[in-house]
């Protein structure tokens, strides 16, 4: 018998908590995949250090399009 995985709110009702959040795990992941590169570069693996570079690459676009976001959305709100 299959169970029902029971799916996760938001525990703040703030309507940019969501945006917020993704936001922090985005600039998060830059740091981070700076310590994966270094480690597979040290490996000599240099596939998988260009493909840590790409994942970078993504999570800062996606870290610079969040932060636009949020800042129009929070100038909307003093209107």
């Amino acid at each position: 018998m299959a169970t029902m995985v029971k799916e996760q709110t938001s525990p703040v009702k703030d309507k940019n908590y969501d945006l917020i959040r993704t936001l922090q795990m985005s600039l998060e992941n830059v740091y981070r995949m700076d310590t994966y590169i270094s480690d597979a570069e040290q490996r000599g693996d240099s596939e998988l250090a260009n493909w840590f570079r790409m994942i970078q690459e993504n999570s800062r676009k996606a870290g610079e399009q969040g932060k636009q976001m949020l800042m129009s959305r929070m100038q909307q709100e003093k209107r």
